[in-house]
């Protein structure tokens, strides 16, 4: 159980890191004339992270780690950091975890941007899942996922409308 304790230590420690990129970006994007959009649901969204980690250690304390589901499940946690990181150096100055948005920047299209509209949300959605799963907490991981979708609909929605993308024809918006 020691060696799942630090794991998700060690992804706390990395959203203390992302929040101190996230605020002197989003000084940088205030300091641009950047517009905070969608503030209403950041509260949400830091209470349903902050609770993962928590419920992660909790439940796995009754659970039993299965290799056969474990191993696979840490590299995936390892996989959806390494995805996440690489949001952050391609968007730069203009990541945070905010809707912070400078008027009239154009879209960045390069990393996984090239590809995914919100790369990182993908990176979000796997680690939300996986880690839980590292030490069996399967409640844990099915209660975030839910939780985290009707979270993430309203974020996404806030996002794009926020850069001024508009969803494809019959889409729901």
């Amino acid at each position: 159980m020691l060696p799942y304790v630090l794991l998700v230590a060690a992804v706390a420690l990395e959203r203390v890191a992302e929040l101190a990129v996230s605020k002197r970006n989003i000084a940088w994007a205030l300091a641009q004339g950047g517009v905070e959009r969608g503030f209403g649901h950041y509260p949400f969204m830091v209470v349903l992270h902050s609770a993962l980690l928590i419920a992660c250690v909790v439940e796995a304390a009754h659970r039993e780690f299965v290799p056969a589901l474990g191993w696979p499940m840490l590299g995936l946690v390892v996989l959806a950091q390494a995805l996440r990181w690489w949001c952050i150096a391609s968007l730069g100055p203009r990541w945070n975890t905010r809707v912070v948005v400078v008027p009239g920047r154009p879209l960045v299209r390069r990393g996984p941007y090239r590809w995914l509209r919100h790369p990182n949300y993908l990176a979000v959605v796997v680690e939300g899942a996986a880690l839980p799963l590292v030490h069996s907490a399967w409640i844990t991981a099915v209660a975030f996922t839910v939780l985290n979708a009707a979270l993430l609909a309203v974020r996404i929605r806030c996002e794009n409308d926020a850069l001024g993308l508009v969803a494809p024809a019959g889409a729901a918006r």
